[in-house]
């Protein structure tokens, strides 16, 4: 294993990041979040005994049992052998005194006095100013004193200039950012992962492989190219090779919860050293990008001129998941991520059905994209006839979960 120093700290992290997102789960339970805990804890302690040290969790993972389930697995001697993250999510902050009962519930269902990197969590331009309305700096820096959290950070799903915004508002430790070979200029993108190294802000990197996507279900012509190789690879060892040859990244999170993943990705990250990928190579996975591009329905590059959207909808998000969905061919997870993200069930809604035909965004669009039409097209595709009452169950899940995780917090 290689790991590679965070640059405020010295801190040295496994180049290879164990997510806690999607553990396996039990037969028959699919999208139920429970956790197959045997099979997870010989995951994770296998990896622990190869050398992974660094471990991301969330509140929202496997319906808040994720947290809960590492409470158990980091004990005996193993919690000092790892560095532990989890998030708070703005989601569940309507108030500042929320963010007290939320880590209070954090470390009680992790089993530990303090949180090694406590992330903001999935942070946009809109729920950024709704957290430092309430004092989220001046509360972590709290945390910090009272050493119930010893470094901070944040997760970036918004656009490149709130991302700098964040990014010279504290001295951040880390961030996380969404980035591979397809995501060079969306979200935070090369430019966000630059500035942030030189910002002296170390980065790790979630979605290396899009949600599995360009790992798995490969069309016909992007496996040709990858087939033209002299060294030959699987789909996804060029996608971490490609993240790893940054030497801008500190740590790659992948969610593994097969245990032959968890052995490749391990041997891959035994060599994948910064700037090691030849000239040649990247420009093989520069043409395996424009493959993919050439499959997607809109090219939106999420340059986000379009926004903000008078009626409140998230079109880069909306064409980001329905590109996925026709590029990769699983629409089940896009249609999920779609839900999960802009159905309002754990934010405010942002989809695509809630367009009134304005115009704005066409006009500003560089690109001169059929945005409206195409909005009517994800709706159509997304949103079908029980999406309002299944994003309402949604909303209730998760304040259910909310309302047990701050119980316990009293408790």
């Amino acid at each position: 294993m290689l790991y590679r120093k965070v640059k405020s700290n010295g801190d040295e992290l496994s180049i290879l990041g164990f997510g806690c997102m999607r553990l396996p789960q039990k037969k028959g339970t699919p999208g139920d979040g429970k956790i197959d805990e045997d099979r997870a804890r010989d995951q994770i302690h296998y990896a622990i005994d190869k050398g992974v040290n660094y471990f991301d969790t969330a509140m929202p993972y496997h319906m808040g049992a994720s947290e809960l389930f590492l409470g158990k697995v980091f004990t005996n001697g193993v919690r000092e052998k790892i560095k532990l993250a989890t998030k708070i999510p703005h989601f569940h902050v309507n108030a500042p005194q929320d963010m007290e009962k939320i880590i209070k519930a954090q470390l009680n269902k992790l089993n530990t006095d303090y949180i090694d990197y406590y992330l903001v969590h999935a942070l946009d331009k809109k729920s950024w100013d709704k957290m430092k309305s309430f004092g989220v700096i001046e509360f972590l820096e709290g945390l910090k004193n009272d050493q119930r959290i010893i470094n901070t950070g944040f997760s970036y799903h918004g656009d490149r200039d709130t991302f700098k915004e964040i990014i010279d508002a504290y001295d951040w430790d880390i961030c996380q950012i969404q980035y591979n070979f397809l995501d060079v200029q969306n979200q935070a993108g090369r430019r966000g992962l630059k500035y942030a190294d030189k910002k002296n802000v170390s980065v790790i990197i979630m979605e290396p492989l899009r949600g599995g996507n360009i790992a798995g279900n490969v069309p016909s012509d992007v496996q040709e190219l990858w087939d033209q190789a002299e060294t030959k690879r699987s789909p996804a060892e060029w996608a971490l090779r490609w993240v790893w040859n940054h030497p801008e990244v500190t740590c790659v999170l992948s969610g593994m919860n097969e245990e032959a993943h968890i052995d490749e990705n391990i041997k891959i990250a035994s060599d994948s050293y910064p700037e090691s990928l030849n000239e040649s190579e990247l420009q093989l996975v520069d043409s395996v990008r424009k493959k993919y591009l050439e499959l997607m329905k809109i090219g939106c590059t999420g340059c986000n001129y379009c926004m903000p959207c008078p009626s409140g909808v998230n079109i880069p998000s909306c064409f980001e998941f329905y590109n996925s969905a026709h590029m990769f061919g699983n629409h089940k997870r896009a249609k999920m991520m779609y839900l999960f993200f802009l159905s309002g069930a754990v934010a405010d809604p942002a989809h695509a059905s809630m367009c009134e035909k304005c115009g704005e965004c066409e006009e500003a669009c560089p690109q001169n994209l059929p945005i409206q039409t195409t909005l009517e097209n994800v709706a159509n595709e997304f949103e079908g006839k029980w999406f309002k009452q299944i994003s309402w169950l949604v909303s209730k899940v998760f304040a259910f979960q909310k309302w047990k995780d701050l119980r316990r917090a009293k408790n």
